[in-house]
């Protein structure tokens, strides 16, 4: 499944995206990309071990 590897780079796109609006330059865009690619990594990987649970 994918869903961790689509939730880290979900997650980066949308970190970087909110820190470019609040105006943030490039190391803060990097620490927010990573900060958020993290949880939403994070969220991915709770989502396939509970899908591959649920089947078995």
């Amino acid at each position: 499944m994918i869903f961790p590897l689509s939730g880290i780079l979900i997650g980066a796109a949308i970190g970087a995206m909110r820190a470019k609006a609040r105006g943030g330059n490039t190391r803060d865009m990097l620490q927010w990309a990573a900060v958020f690619a993290m949880i939403f990594g994070l969220i991915g990987l709770f989502t396939l071990v509970f899908i591959e649970r649920s089947y078995t």
